[in-house]
């Protein structure tokens, strides 16, 4: 028995394959998913989805979303999702290094969440492609 993950983005379904494992990016840390796990909803954090087929693990950035767990059926809707293939490295690991740089540098709490928001989203498209 498999996994079926169904990754949806506000303009498409970005992803839809079979899996045999599945981690997720949630609010509360990664949360693996095997075949015939509990039914669940949650919340997911801004960072990657790890998709085992055979043995081979797929990263994916994903940006903030939810995820439904059931029947072995994962269908996980996010604002954005990337893969390997559509990142840009340099430009990856460039906005990963200014990202951390502002965010190490914010000083009111405005500053502190935007630039939060912002390397969280350059870290996991980094991770992606490193």
């Amino acid at each position: 028995m498999v996994l079926q993950v169904c990754v949806i983005t506000p303009d498409q379904v970005f992803l839809n394959q079979e899996a045999e494992e599945v981690i997720l990016p949630t609010n509360t840390g990664l949360m693996g998913v095997l075949t015939n796990h509990a039914p669940l909803i949650t919340a997911l954090e801004i960072g990657v989805m790890l998709i085992r087929v055979k043995k081979d693990w797929k990263p994916f950035a994903l940006m903030g979303g939810f995820a439904l767990v059931k029947q072995n059926q994962i269908t996980v809707l996010v604002n954005e999702a990337e893969s390997e293939a559509t990142i840009d490295r340099v430009e990856a690991e460039k906005s990963f290094t200014t990202t951390k740089q502002k965010f190490e540098e914010a000083t009111d709490q405005k500053q502190k969440v935007e630039a939060n928001f912002a390397f969280k989203r350059a870290r996991a498209r980094f991770q992606v492609v490193k």
